[in-house]
């Protein structure tokens, strides 16, 4: 029911008016908006954007619509014409959708954009963004590389590496490309992070081009794909010490720094190699319990581990399906090494690269 029901609409100012009919009776359409790039694959072209930009028009844990849902694409050659585009695939972990044309006679006659190897970026590189903030359409900024390896993990459904930039990024960015100085992608602008509501403050997020490149066999296939399907898992659910209480750590005997395993999924990589979870809770005050710490890795390949992201780091994109990692745990106040061997857990039909 509309809050001004009743009220004249000429005693009602436009912005409230607007308000109204989110109220009204009649079912509203969600949209959403965003940036994506034209790329070549295996000789097809597709374009390219983030997974949060399309994920409201699509069924849970697919890459197919809901019902009465569509997306729809303008070129910068023709911002008047809407065409339809078809999700292929999506790759959550990586907030990544790869959509394809279904006319092709509506691509633009322009060339697609060259992927540049993510891993030899450098800080301070000059770097130029591309995309339609607040819907103005085709905007260019440019700017530096600030970073590498930015954690930023309320990003797609991992911890990813981040490429930060100053080149200014702001809503209707996220899926556009990210280029160095010679027009090659090296990421998709995905994030900023805007304190106290500032829309841009400096701090824009891609990911590297690099995970785009190793998930393209698997998007082209379609559906839905995850990290597991190209890169090394543990299998582990955990929480950095110092989440925990002083009194806590003290009372079980556990160091200052490490990462306690709360959970092990069954047939991951850690359960193979004996890491344990927690079997018990501890209780922080009268109305709230908590599982307690089971193993405490402190350690990987003698690297000093200190939080979750440096084994996301560490296990995920620093180490290959086949490496073997010398874990360093504390179990029932006894230090212990644990050798863990990793995997590439592939989804049947689903490519994965060579090791």
């Amino acid at each position: 029911m509309s809050p001004f029901e009743g009220v004249p609409e000429d005693q009602v100012p436009e912005d409230f008016r607007r308000f109204e009919r989110f109220y009204g009776d009649e079912e509203q359409v969600r949209q959403s908006s965003g940036s994506g790039f034209l790329i070549e694959f295996e000789g097809e072209p597709f374009l390219v954007t983030n997974f949060h930009v399309v994920e409201a028009a699509l069924e849970p844990d697919s890459a197919e619509y809901r019902d009465g849902a569509e997306i729809s694409v303008t070129f910068p050659a023709d911002t008047e014409q809407d065409v339809s585009v078809d999700v292929v695939g999506v790759n959550p972990s990586f907030d990544l959708a790869l959509l394809r044309v279904g006319n092709r006679a509506a691509l633009p006659a322009a060339p697609a954009l060259t992927i540049a190897d993510s891993d030899g970026v450098e800080v301070g590189q000059k770097t130029i963004a591309i995309g339609n903030p607040f819907g103005l359409e085709s905007s260019v900024t440019s700017g530096i590389v600030s970073a590498l390896g930015r954690f930023v993990p309320t990003i797609g459904q991992l911890p990813v590496p981040m490429i930060q930039t100053d080149a200014a990024i702001n809503p209707g960015n996220s899926g556009g490309p990210l280029l160095d100085s010679r027009g090659r992608l090296i990421g998709i602008n995905t994030a900023l992070i805007n304190p106290q509501g500032r829309s841009f403050a400096g701090l824009g997020f891609a990911v590297p081009s690099n995970l785009l490149s190793e998930s393209l066999a698997n998007l082209e296939l379609g559906g839905v794909t995850d990290v597991s399907d190209t890169r090394p898992r543990l299998g582990i659910a955990a929480q950095s010490l110092d989440l925990f209480p002083q009194g806590i750590r003290e009372e079980l005997s556990l160091p200052d720094e490490g990462v306690a395993v709360i959970d092990v999924q069954a047939g991951s990589a850690a359960d193979k190699a004996g890491l344990r979870g927690s079997t018990d809770t501890i209780s922080l005050d009268e109305d709230l319990e908590r599982p307690a710490p089971g193993d405490t890795i402190v350690a990987i390949d003698g690297e000093a581990i200190d939080s979750v992201e440096d084994i996301t780091r560490k296990v995920t994109y620093e180490s290959a399906s086949g490496d073997e990692l010398d874990f360093t745990v504390i179990r029932a106040g006894e230090e212990l090494r644990i050798a863990v061997l990793l995997e590439v857990s592939t989804r049947t039909g689903i490519a994965s690269p060579q090791d």
